[in-house]
């Protein structure tokens, strides 16, 4: 089994999460880690036998040229992270969002191509299995033509939680500050979009509204409420707020019925399907949806559950390396990186009176996995 090499810039709370994920995965080394806390680096590098690096350029300098940097610092950092990294001569995959601005993403975008190197962005739960099967239903008819789809990503009245006790494996505080100022919506809405445009294609307008109604001025946006308009004839709504009860269910409405799934942030969760009928002069949905299965693997590992999510943060990652010792083209990842980071920001700063935006950027339709293609009948 030939070896995969990738090297972690930012040892924060989600580098443990990578970390778990990454254990599941014999065939990857880690070359070493850098942050510009030292002290961290050293808890992290200590607990996990990886190897400190002292600055940034003797890290990118150990790492192979078919590496991959795991850009893992807070999202303030990640355009001036990848940017160098980039120049250095690697690919990167960048923890969300890929830049907090348009012109930053396409600068890197097109410093990518120049260069030659792949440049993905998280999140990457759409190569799931959860994501697949959903995916896989709507192409296989399950639920007739698709027409209108609602998407939730409501974590509760963050505020008011113990957020303060979270902490990571190697007692990492939950970023907290990084959060609320950039917003739930920048963290969040990838998770869906990424799903959507896999299964509709690109999105061509953003009807949406934003606001902050809770914290103080410095914070963003803690509720957003968008209408999506895709090139696919789909459209879509999809919410996302530190505010509302907790909700990360989608629903998928089609003619025959409806498509659902209750938790986005479990790679395993069941998609069921709930077919339309009439009784006596009702018109409803079964209430006992049927599970709907792929019909063979392989799927993905995933780690134990810990924490608030079942996920494996190493499925972007595992694929991009793939495509890079394939020779798989660069340009659809990077387009779709783009096309989710122009959407989300049309989200996060609709505020009140935006209205309709166009998108400027597309991507191609994302293919299902060959394992995805089919369901058990």
């Amino acid at each position: 089994m030939s070896r995969r090499h990738i090297a972690l810039i930012g040892v924060g709370f989600v580098a443990d999460l990578y970390m778990r994920s990454i254990a599941l995965y014999d065939d990857v080394d880690i070359t070493g880690a850098y942050d510009r806390d030292a002290d961290r680096l050293s808890t992290f590098c200590d607990h996990y036998g990886v190897t400190a690096f002292s600055d940034i350029d003797s890290l990118l300098a150990a790492l192979p040229d078919d590496g991959l940097v795991l850009n893992l610092t807070n999202p303030g950092s990640h355009y001036e992270v990848s940017k160098h990294c980039l120049n250095a001569g690697h690919h990167v995959y960048s923890e969300k969002p890929l830049a907090l601005q348009m012109d930053q993403a396409l600068d890197l975008a097109e410093l990518a191509k120049s260069q030659g190197r792949y440049l993905g962005s998280a999140p990457c739960s759409y190569l799931s299995q959860s994501a697949q099967t959903l995916a896989s239903a709507v192409q296989n008819g399950v639920a007739g033509t698709p027409r209108l789809t609602y998407a939730e990503i409501d974590d509760g009245y963050i505020r008011q939680a113990p957020y303060k006790k979270w902490f990571s494996e190697t007692g990492v505080p939950w970023p907290a500050e990084d959060e609320f100022q950039v917003g739930c919506t920048m963290e969040h809405a990838g998770y869906y979009l990424t799903w959507l445009i896999q299964m509709f294609g690109p999105v061509r307008t953003v009807v949406a509204a934003s606001a902050q109604l809770t914290g103080d001025g410095a914070a963003a946006p803690d509720l957003s409420i968008g209408t999506l308009f895709f090139h696919s004839g789909m459209v879509a709504r999809l919410t996302c707020s530190i505010i509302a009860p907790h909700n990360h269910q989608i629903r998928i409405v089609g003619d025959a019925g409806v498509l659902e799934l209750d938790a986005c942030w479990d790679n395993l969760a069941p998609v069921r399907f709930r077919k339309r009928f009439t009784l006596r002069r009702r018109l409803m949905e079964s209430p006992l949806g049927r599970r709907v299965r792929l019909a063979k693997g392989p799927t993905h590992p995933v780690p134990g559950r810990k924490g608030a999510a079942t996920m494996n943060f190493f499925l972007g990652p595992d694929q991009m390396l793939h495509d890079i010792a394939t020779g798989v083209d660069a340009a659809p990842g990077i387009a779709l990186a783009l096309h989710v980071n122009e959407i989300t920001l049309a989200l996060q700063n609709a505020g009140e009176h935006q209205g309709a935006v166009t998108m400027q950027t597309t991507c191609d339709p994302i293919a299902l996995m060959p394992w995805a293609r089919q369901l058990k009948r």
